[in-house]
Protein backbone atom coordinates (compact mmCIF):
# COMPACT_ATOMS: atom_id res chain seq x y z
CA UNK A 1 0.00 0.00 0.00
CA UNK A 2 1.56 3.70 -0.86
CA UNK A 3 1.83 5.56 1.65
CA UNK A 4 1.12 9.43 1.22
CA UNK A 5 3.89 11.63 0.57
CA UNK A 6 5.04 14.66 2.47
CA UNK A 7 1.67 17.35 1.33
CA UNK A 8 3.07 20.68 2.91
CA UNK A 9 5.36 22.71 1.31
CA UNK A 10 7.45 23.35 4.44
CA UNK A 11 7.99 19.17 4.81
CA UNK A 12 9.20 19.58 1.13
CA UNK A 13 11.65 22.61 1.36
CA UNK A 14 13.03 20.53 4.76
CA UNK A 15 13.31 17.47 3.20
CA UNK A 16 15.34 19.14 0.20
CA UNK A 17 16.98 22.17 1.90
CA UNK A 18 17.97 20.26 5.26
CA UNK A 19 20.56 17.56 3.58
CA UNK A 20 24.01 17.39 2.83
CA UNK A 21 24.49 16.06 -0.85
CA UNK A 22 27.51 14.60 -1.85
CA UNK A 23 28.59 13.08 -5.25
CA UNK A 24 29.94 9.35 -5.33
CA UNK A 25 32.82 7.99 -8.13
CA UNK A 26 30.98 4.65 -6.82
CA UNK A 27 27.23 4.66 -5.05
CA UNK A 28 27.47 2.15 -2.22
CA UNK A 29 24.17 0.08 -1.58
CA UNK A 30 24.07 2.04 2.12
CA UNK A 31 23.32 5.24 0.13
CA UNK A 32 21.73 4.37 -2.35
CA UNK A 33 20.06 0.48 -2.52
CA UNK A 34 20.32 -0.84 -5.77
CA UNK A 35 16.53 -1.33 -6.30
CA UNK A 36 16.64 2.65 -7.07
CA UNK A 37 19.90 2.72 -8.73
CA UNK A 38 17.82 2.46 -12.07
CA UNK A 39 15.88 5.48 -11.31
CA UNK A 40 18.13 7.85 -9.63
CA UNK A 41 21.17 7.38 -11.24
CA UNK A 42 20.22 7.51 -15.10
CA UNK A 43 21.02 10.97 -16.87
CA UNK A 44 18.15 11.22 -19.62
CA UNK A 45 15.13 12.70 -18.86
CA UNK A 46 13.27 11.97 -15.84
CA UNK A 47 10.10 13.79 -17.26
CA UNK A 48 10.39 11.54 -20.41
CA UNK A 49 10.76 7.83 -18.07
CA UNK A 50 7.43 9.53 -15.78
CA UNK A 51 5.51 10.18 -19.30
CA UNK A 52 6.48 6.68 -20.80
CA UNK A 53 5.27 5.20 -17.28
CA UNK A 54 2.20 7.16 -16.98
CA UNK A 55 1.06 6.23 -19.87
CA UNK A 56 -0.64 9.36 -20.70
CA UNK A 57 -1.53 10.36 -17.04
CA UNK A 58 1.57 12.72 -16.28
CA UNK A 59 0.81 15.81 -14.64
CA UNK A 60 2.91 18.46 -13.03
CA UNK A 61 1.57 20.86 -9.82
CA UNK A 62 3.13 23.76 -9.16
CA UNK A 63 3.33 24.33 -5.25
CA UNK A 64 5.20 27.07 -5.34
CA UNK A 65 6.75 29.80 -7.71
CA UNK A 66 8.51 32.76 -6.71
CA UNK A 67 11.48 34.81 -5.46
CA UNK A 68 13.38 33.83 -2.62
CA UNK A 69 17.16 33.42 -0.77
CA UNK A 70 18.22 30.00 -1.71
CA UNK A 71 19.38 28.11 1.46
CA UNK A 72 23.32 28.72 1.81
CA UNK A 73 24.50 25.46 0.43
CA UNK A 74 22.24 25.83 -2.77
CA UNK A 75 23.89 29.59 -2.53
CA UNK A 76 27.33 27.85 -2.97
CA UNK A 77 26.67 25.23 -5.24
CA UNK A 78 25.22 28.30 -7.50
CA UNK A 79 27.99 30.52 -6.46
CA UNK A 80 25.46 33.34 -5.27
CA UNK A 81 26.64 36.54 -3.27
CA UNK A 82 25.11 35.60 0.28
CA UNK A 83 20.89 37.27 0.42
CA UNK A 84 21.03 37.29 -3.20
CA UNK A 85 17.01 36.53 -4.23
CA UNK A 86 16.37 33.39 -7.23
CA UNK A 87 13.56 32.09 -8.84
CA UNK A 88 12.24 29.32 -6.88
CA UNK A 89 10.31 26.63 -8.32
CA UNK A 90 8.38 23.66 -6.42
CA UNK A 91 6.31 20.77 -8.00
CA UNK A 92 4.67 17.88 -7.37
CA UNK A 93 5.45 15.36 -10.41
CA UNK A 94 2.38 12.66 -10.75
CA UNK A 95 1.93 9.28 -12.28
CA UNK A 96 -1.68 7.69 -12.69
CA UNK A 97 -2.94 10.67 -10.34
CA UNK A 98 0.46 9.80 -7.66
CA UNK A 99 2.60 12.16 -6.42
CA UNK A 100 6.01 10.00 -7.31
CA UNK A 101 9.16 12.85 -7.16
CA UNK A 102 8.80 16.39 -5.34
CA UNK A 103 11.52 18.96 -7.27
CA UNK A 104 12.58 22.16 -6.36
CA UNK A 105 14.46 24.31 -9.15
CA UNK A 106 16.71 27.10 -7.67
CA UNK A 107 17.17 29.56 -10.78
CA UNK A 108 19.19 32.81 -10.48
CA UNK A 109 18.35 35.99 -11.81
CA UNK A 110 21.05 36.27 -14.57
CA UNK A 111 20.12 33.10 -15.94
CA UNK A 112 16.86 34.51 -16.80
CA UNK A 113 17.89 36.06 -20.04
CA UNK A 114 17.83 35.40 -23.55
CA UNK A 115 16.12 31.50 -24.37
CA UNK A 116 15.68 31.10 -20.36
CA UNK A 117 13.67 34.01 -19.87
CA UNK A 118 10.73 31.37 -20.99
CA UNK A 119 11.72 29.22 -17.69
CA UNK A 120 9.69 32.35 -15.89
CA UNK A 121 6.42 31.29 -17.94
CA UNK A 122 6.40 27.14 -17.32
CA UNK A 123 2.77 26.88 -15.56
CA UNK A 124 2.56 23.07 -15.55
CA UNK A 125 4.97 22.16 -17.72
CA UNK A 126 7.54 20.38 -16.62
CA UNK A 127 10.90 21.94 -16.34
CA UNK A 128 12.69 18.49 -17.66
CA UNK A 129 11.06 18.94 -21.12
CA UNK A 130 12.85 22.61 -21.77
CA UNK A 131 16.37 21.83 -20.14
CA UNK A 132 16.81 18.44 -22.28
CA UNK A 133 15.54 20.18 -25.48
CA UNK A 134 17.83 23.11 -24.96
CA UNK A 135 20.31 23.73 -27.76
CA UNK A 136 23.55 24.18 -25.11
CA UNK A 137 22.72 22.19 -21.99
CA UNK A 138 25.64 20.72 -19.85
CA UNK A 139 25.04 19.04 -16.44
CA UNK A 140 26.77 18.38 -13.42
CA UNK A 141 27.46 15.09 -11.45
CA UNK A 142 24.77 14.02 -9.88
CA UNK A 143 24.70 14.27 -5.64
CA UNK A 144 23.09 11.82 -3.69
CA UNK A 145 21.20 12.60 -0.61
CA UNK A 146 18.80 10.15 1.80
CA UNK A 147 16.81 11.63 4.49
CA UNK A 148 14.24 10.17 6.82
CA UNK A 149 10.51 10.08 5.97
CA UNK A 150 8.00 8.10 8.22
CA UNK A 151 9.81 6.56 11.07
CA UNK A 152 12.51 3.70 9.86
CA UNK A 153 11.29 4.91 6.37
CA UNK A 154 14.10 7.02 4.12
CA UNK A 155 13.39 8.52 0.55
CA UNK A 156 15.65 9.31 -1.57
CA UNK A 157 16.94 12.49 -3.82
CA UNK A 158 19.04 13.78 -6.15
CA UNK A 159 20.40 17.41 -7.40
CA UNK A 160 22.44 18.36 -9.97
CA UNK A 161 23.45 21.59 -11.67
CA UNK A 162 22.38 22.83 -15.37
CA UNK A 163 23.68 24.73 -17.25
CA UNK A 164 21.94 26.61 -20.30
CA UNK A 165 24.07 28.58 -22.02
CA UNK A 166 26.82 28.83 -18.83
CA UNK A 167 23.97 29.90 -16.75
CA UNK A 168 23.47 27.67 -13.83
CA UNK A 169 20.38 26.76 -12.21
CA UNK A 170 20.41 23.88 -10.10
CA UNK A 171 17.72 21.00 -9.61
CA UNK A 172 17.04 18.71 -6.64
CA UNK A 173 14.48 15.98 -6.88
CA UNK A 174 12.78 13.17 -4.15
CA UNK A 175 12.04 10.07 -5.37
CA UNK A 176 8.97 8.85 -3.56
CA UNK A 177 7.63 5.27 -2.98
CA UNK A 178 4.63 5.49 -5.17
CA UNK A 179 7.34 5.59 -8.34
CA UNK A 180 8.89 2.45 -7.10
CA UNK A 181 5.74 0.45 -6.71
CA UNK A 182 4.34 2.04 -10.09
CA UNK A 183 7.65 1.41 -11.83
CA UNK A 184 7.28 -2.47 -10.29
CA UNK A 185 3.75 -2.83 -11.22
CA UNK A 186 4.09 -1.85 -15.23
CA UNK A 187 7.23 -4.27 -14.85
CA UNK A 188 5.01 -7.02 -13.40
CA UNK A 189 2.51 -5.93 -16.35
CA UNK A 190 4.96 -6.28 -19.02
CA UNK A 191 6.38 -9.59 -17.72
CA UNK A 192 2.72 -11.06 -17.78
CA UNK A 193 2.32 -9.93 -21.23
CA UNK A 194 5.79 -12.03 -22.30
CA UNK A 195 4.47 -15.27 -20.83
CA UNK A 196 0.51 -14.77 -22.12
CA UNK A 197 -0.41 -17.80 -23.86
Amino acid sequence: MTRAAPSSLQQTQGLIQGRSWRAYRRVPDFVLPRIWHDWILDPGSLTRRLQTLAEGDFSVDVLFLGWGRPNRDEQRVLDLPLGQYALIREVALRCRGEVVVKARSVIPATTLTGEERQLRYLGNRPLGAFLFRAREMRRSAIELGAMNWHEEDWIYGRRSVFLLHQKPLLVSELFLPALLEQSQGARAGMHALKVAP
